[in-house]
């Protein structure tokens, strides 16, 4: 346990921050990387803990990976030179790696066991399973390949035609990298867009990959080839601090070099929607990815309704969103975002319990929350529930309460934002 005491700042926010690189990408590219013929280099990969768990499982099945501090370097000769590991993949608490390499597994000749913590082993993956099933992956598990620790015997794929059920970049993914591999080509058809930093690295590093009306189309005929991977700022990091902005009178801060993937930009649309000044400046786009700087000036909120097609763009910033909508004008609903009740934790439950504790006015519904606004939040002890997300809301809560916030463990902040407290103090007047 790492509790934490954190005192209201005593006036605006200013300066300029440069976020860690984005999570879904450093995954990702470690994953294509390591699947690659050739050098790969990765400039701006984020260190954090989840992150690192990818780079351990490839370094099981054989590849170099040489990392220092925010560069990665990676030496494959893709995955015909792959070992099998002699020992279980731990993949922590990271849920990407899971989903997202459930679908390698899949697809790599040989027999590979993963489990992961209490927490991960707690969290759904037939999701994944089952469309990797359907391809002929052979999976063993509790309640049938449902939740880790799960055994693979991966190889044999063919092709599928496969609609998701659920708005999910992860299931998405998963089909893919398992379509790298299998017999024919693998189409999958989303209902509505969800992140597309899988679609956007697979053809950076040379796949067999076409986009058409929701429909994502890939086959293995064409072999990966290195390339190059710059990763911009992680948008699900600096909405934190974009929302702190938000919430603090007389404050402005800009967020340099962050990702502005229109499948992520999400946050920065409600937090204009709800009022809050929003500039953006310096945009570029390298390898299929926008980012550029945001800049955050407060004005006064108003609540909004926050549902639809929306929720996919930001399902990971909803707790942020949350707690702007504390301070906003009248109420405010988030709807169609059931998703939350499957992440690191309950994140309906934690993030109204969380906020409730600090004198918000919160009602969690199946699928979302009613949120009361213009609270003044009290302070008090508060909890995170092990998820470094709700961690990080309750900071930033922090900042705007009457006295001083006691959070039980801040321990999790570092699967995603290592130099998180580092970089509110660098804006703040925090101790």
């Amino acid at each position: 346990m790492n509790e934490v005491t954190l005192t209201p700042a005593s006036g605006p926010l200013t300066g300029n921050l440069q976020v860690p690189g984005d999570k879904s990408i450093s995954h990702r590219a470690v994953i294509l990387g390591s699947l690659a013929r050739g050098t790969t280099n990765i400039t701006n990969f984020l260190t954090g803990e989840d992150c690192m768990r990818t780079i351990g499982a490839f370094r099981q099945f054989g590849v170099s990976i040489e990392q220092n501090d925010t560069s990665v370097k990676i030496n494959s000769n893709g995955p015909d030179d792959f070992k099998e590991p002699a020992e279980p993949l731990y993949y922590g608490n990271s849920g990407t790696t899971a989903r997202l390499m459930v679908g390698v597994l899949a697809g790599l000749p040989f027999f590979t066991s993963v489990y992961g913590d209490p927490s991960l082993a707690s969290r759904p993956m037939d999701r994944v399973v089952t469309p990797l099933k359907k391809m002929g992956a052979r999976f063993d598990g509790r309640s049938d390949g449902t939740y880790l620790p799960l055994a693979v015997r991966g190889g044999n794929l063919k092709g599928i035609h496969y609609i998701l059920p659920v708005k999910s970049a992860q299931v998405k993914s998963a089909i893919l990298f398992g379509g790298l591999f299998a017999e024919g080509p693998t189409e999958v058809i989303e209902k509505s867009p969800s992140r597309n930093h899988s679609e956007n690295m697979l053809r950076a590093f040379g796949a067999d990959i076409a986009e058409t009306n929701h429909r994502i189309r890939i086959t293995s005929q064409k072999p990966l080839t290195a390339a190059d991977v710059h990763v911009p700022g992680d948008i699900s990091s600096a909405a934190f601090f974009m929302t702190a902005a938000a919430i603090v009178p007389g404050s402005k801060l800009t967020l340099s070099n962050v990702g502005l993937n229109h499948t992520r930009t999400g946050i920065m649309d409600v937090l204009a929607e709800m009022g809050a000044s929003v500039d953006v400046s310096n945009k570029q786009t390298i390898g299929g990815e926008t980012f550029g700087d945001v800049t955050v000036t407060y004005q006064k909120l108003k609540g909004a309704v926050i549902e639809g097609d929306i929720i996919p763009r930001l399902i990971d910033e909803l707790p942020i969103i949350a707690l702007a909508a504390t301070q906003a004008e009248g109420e405010t609903v988030i709807r169609d975002a059931a998703e939350l009740r499957l992440k690191e934790t309950d994140r309906i439950k934690a993030t109204a319990d969380g906020l409730t504790r600090l004198g918000a006015q919160i009602k969690p519904t199946e699928d979302g929350m009613i949120i009361k606004g213009d609270a003044a939040l009290t302070g008090g002890k508060t909890a995170a529930y092990n998820d470094h997300r709700i961690a990080m809301m309750l900071s930033i809560a922090s900042l705007i309460t009457k006295q001083d916030v006691i959070i039980d463990d801040i321990s999790s902040i570092a699967i995603s934002y290592p130099e998180f407290f580092r970089d509110l103090q660098t804006i703040s007047s925090k101790r």
